[in-house]
C-alpha cells in the first residue's frame, strides 16, 4: 500500500478550503447552540444563501466580489429574521423541525425552475470567481512544501479563508467575553430567570440567531470560492456534518469548531484513502467502492461514542453543557 500518498492526501485537508468552510460553519452554530440553546438544524441554509448569494450577484448583476459577499452575509442576516420571526417561541425539539424544513426550503427554492435564470437549476452556478482571483495578492508560482503544495490560486483561497475565519473567531471570543455574551449563556442555562431580571428573551435569541447565520453564511462564502454553488451540496447531511463537528471540538468553545472541522476532514481523507486500498490488497473481503462507505459508518459510531462518553467535545466543559445535567 502507498501510505505516503494515504497520508500525504489526509494531511492536505489541514488547510483545505472545505475545512475552513466547515469551520466557519460550525463557528456561527456553536453560536446558536453552545452559547444560546437553539436547536438549529438549518446551517445548511445559510451556507446556501450566502454561497447563492454571493454568487448570483457577481454573475447577474455584476458587482465586484467584495460587494456580492457583502450581499451574501446580508443574505444570512435577513434568513435569520425571517426564520426566527415564527419559529424563536418554539419549544426546542420543534425548532429543530422547523430549522430543517427551511433549510430544505432553501434548497429546493434553488432548483425549482422558477428562479433558474439566476439559480441554474441543478446544474448549479460558476464562472463568478474571476474578480475574486484579480485580487490576489500573491504572484504566480508555487507556493508551499509536501502536501501543503499549492499555486498562487490555491494559495489565495486558502489565505482568505483562514482570514474570515480568524475575524469569526475573534467576533465569537470578544461577544461572549461582553455582557450580551453572558446574558446568552443565561438564557441558554435557564431563560425564565433571564426573563424574570427583565431581559427581552426573544431579542437576544434572535440576536444570536443573526450573528451565527452571517458567520455559516461566511462559510458557504468560503465553501463555493474554489469551484461552484451546487444545489445538492446543501442536503440535510451537510447540517449533520456540521453537528459532528460542533460536537466533536465542543459546541460552547471558540476554538472547538475549528478542531472539530480538521479532525473530521482529515479522518474522512484517511479513511477515504486507507480503506479502498485495505479492499485492493485483500485485507478487507469487500470492494473499493464498498470500503469507501464504511467511512460513513465508522463517522456514525465515532459520533454515538463522543455524544455518550464526551458530549462536551474535546476543548468543551461539562458544566457549560445544559444536555448532559
Amino acid at each position: 500500500m502507498d501510505f505516503g500518498a494515504i497520508f500525504g492526501n489526509t494531511a492536505a485537508y489541514l488547510f483545505s478550503p472545505i475545512t475552513i468552510a466547515y469551520a466557519l460553519a460550525a463557528t456561527g452554530l456553536a453560536v446558536h447552540f453552545g452559547y444560546a440553546g437553539l436547536l438549529n438544524f438549518g446551517m445548511a441554509g445559510f451556507m446556501a444563501i450566502g454561497g447563492y448569494g454571493y454568487a448570483i450577484s457577481v454573475l447577474t448583476f455584476g458587482v465586484p466580489w467584495w460587494v456580492g459577499m457583502l450581499i451574501g452575509l446580508a443574505g444570512g442576516a435577513v434568513f435569520g429574521l425571517f426564520l426566527g420571526i415564527p419559529t424563536l417561541r418554539l419549544r426546542a425539539d420543534y425548532l429543530a423541525i422547523a430549522t430543517i424544513a427551511a433549510a430544505e426550503i432553501v434548497r429546493l427554492l434553488f432548483l425549482t425552475q422558477l428562479f433558474d435564470k439566476w439559480t441554474n437549476g441543478a446544474e448549479g452556478l460558476y464562472g463568478y470567481s474571476a474578480g475574486f482571483r484579480s485580487s490576489n495578492p500573491f504572484p504566480p508560482g508555487t507556493y508551499g512544501f509536501g502536501p501543503w503544495t499549492y499555486t498562487e490560486v490555491e494559495l489565495w483561497d486558502r489565505v482568505f479563508g483562514l482570514i474570515m475565519l480568524a475575524i469569526a473567531i475573534l467576533l465569537v471570543w470578544a461577544l461572549m467575553r461582553s455582557p450580551w455574551g453572558r446574558v446568552l449563556k443565561g438564557i441558554r442555562e435557564d431563560e425564565d430567570a433571564v426573563r424574570s431580571l427583565g431581559k427581552n428573551v426573544f431579542a437576544y435569541k434572535m440576536q444570536a440567531l443573526v450573528v451565527g447565520g452571517i458567520i455559516g453564511a461566511m462559510g458557504g462564502i468560503v465553501f463555493v470560492l474554489p469551484s461552484a454553488a451546487v444545489p445538492g451540496s446543501y442536503s440535510t447531511s451537510l447540517t449533520f456534518f456540521l453537528w459532528t463537528v460542533l460536537l466533536l471540538g465542543g459546541a460552547a468553545t471558540v476554538f472547538g469548531p475549528t478542531l472539530g472541522a480538521v479532525l473530521f476532514w482529515m479522518l474522512f481523507a484517511f479513511l477515504g484513502n486507507l480503506l479502498p486500498q485495505l479492499a485492493q490488497h485483500g485485507f478487507l473481503p469487500i470492494s473499493g467502492p464498498q470500503a469507501e462507505t464504511i467511512r460513513w459508518i465508522l463517522a456514525g459510531v465515532a459520533l454515538m461514542l463522543v455524544v455518550i462518553f464526551r458530549p462536551q467535545g474535546i476543548l468543551g466543559d461539562k458544566r457549560e453543557m445544559t444536555f448532559v445535567k
